[in-house]
């Protein structure tokens, strides 16, 4: 063996650890970029993305109705434009517009001087026509005597007679013309026919009104009835009793209910359609006079599986939906049924379960497959329940 000096054994050693931390340096700082590499070729795990409140429901079962669609406007029961029975100058006006109003309460009153007059001369003529058949009667029967006796002719009684008949036609005829003004002077003054709110006044004090002339209108708002208009092919769905449901403009998600009164038995040929009346109590007064409502006869009615309308796509080649599960979106194809119209829900037959979570709105455009959370705080409470998840907004670049 052989034997290497001191000084070269330590000098051999110092070179061996050298060259050994050198290796290990190159070896850490491949190592290095090659973990950099790996680090940046690795894909980046793509974020959820949170769908919002109003982007997802659950598959319920509810009562579901559907039947023809409608459309009209509702009309007071009983309403009256009360108009000028006589002429004249409009003396007083008591009401306004809205002003509630009992029935028999004086409106307005319409100048009754002359008419006053003619009442009077009218009176007048009527207690003298009777003055005059009563002098004519009691000549009647006097001269019935001498008839009888043969003092005077037959010709000359028939004469008197005569005249007692004539007096009675001008009592009559008077009576009549008394009878009529004073009627005339009742119709100076207009009167509420029956309890309701002035819905329109058309004339003012001092106004010149001729016989004819509206004047006020008196609806009662405290029983309405909806004037709608339904396709004629629906003709046989449509039935006195039938329940109605329908929404009034103005009122939001409000519905209300009514149920058929009439149908009228002829088809408009124009439209094609039939009109229908529909009677709506209306005991708080909470509906207006000449609002427009849709809405649908309730012909059929059953409980079944349902989901918003919104949520089905029938894009697709089979009607389907886009259902959350284990935090993915997935389309699942359906077989919808019955629709209500008014709720807008959809039946589904097949295709999903109660509880079932789908999708809404813009979160249909969703990919199958993308990863989704679901929101804190659901909008109604066919979302409570859901899962709570950290929130990410649709239009982040993840969802994208």
């Amino acid at each position: 063996m052989r034997q290497v000096p001191g000084g070269g054994l330590r000098a051999l050693v110092r070179g061996c650890r050298s060259g050994v931390l050198l290796g290990a340096l190159g070896l850490a700082g491949l190592g290095g970029c090659n973990g950099q590499k790996a680090e940046s070729a690795a894909p980046q795990a793509e974020a959820p993305v949170l769908l919002g409140a109003e982007n997802v429901t659950r598959a319920e079962v509810r009562e579901l109705e559907s039947g023809p669609v409608i459309s009209g406007s509702l009309q007071a029961q009983r309403a009256a434009t009360l108009r000028a029975e006589v002429g004249g100058a409009l003396l007083e006006v008591k009401v306004e517009q809205g002003q509630p109003v009992k029935r028999g309460e004086l409106l307005m009153r319409i100048d009754d001087a002359a008419l006053q007059d003619q009442a009077i001369a009218a009176r007048s003529a009527a207690r003298v026509a009777g003055n005059s058949l009563e002098v004519a009667r009691a000549e009647e029967e006097r001269n019935a005597k001498l008839a009888e006796a043969g003092v005077i002719t037959q010709r000359d009684f028939d004469r008197i007679k005569l005249a007692r008949e004539q007096a009675e036609a001008q009592r009559s005829e008077a009576q009549a013309r008394h009878a009529l003004t004073q009627e005339q002077l009742g119709r100076t003054r207009i009167t509420a026919p029956f309890n309701g709110v002035v819905s329109e006044r058309q004339a003012n004090a001092g106004d010149i009104v001729a016989p004819g002339s509206p004047l006020v209108t008196v609806v009662d708002p405290s029983s309405l009835r909806l004037e709608a208009s339904v396709p004629a092919e629906h003709a046989g769905a449509l039935q006195p009793g039938t329940p109605v449901d329908f929404r009034v403009s103005g009122y939001g998600d409000e519905s209300f209910e009514g149920k058929i009164e009439r149908v009228n038995p002829v088809v408009d040929a124009a439209t094609g359609q039939v009109r229908i009346y529909v009677a709506l109590p209306n005991v708080e007064q909470a509906l207006r006079v000449g609002l427009f409502a849709q809405g649908r006869v309730a012909s059929e009615s059953r409980e079944a599986l349902a989901v918003p309308a919104g949520a089905v796509d029938l894009r697709t080649t089979t009607p389907s939906v886009l259902r959350v599960r284990e935090g993915k979106v997935e389309r699942v194809s359906v077989e919808p049924g019955l629709r209500d119209e008014v709720a807008q829900q959809v039946e589904i037959r097949s295709g999903l379960q109660a509880g079932d979570v789908v999708v809404l709105g813009s979160a249909r455009e969703l990919a199958e497959g993308t990863s989704v959370q679901l929101p804190r705080a659901p909008a109604s409470q066919e979302q409570q329940g859901l899962q709570e998840q950290p929130r990410q907004d649709l239009t982040s670049p993840a969802s994208r």
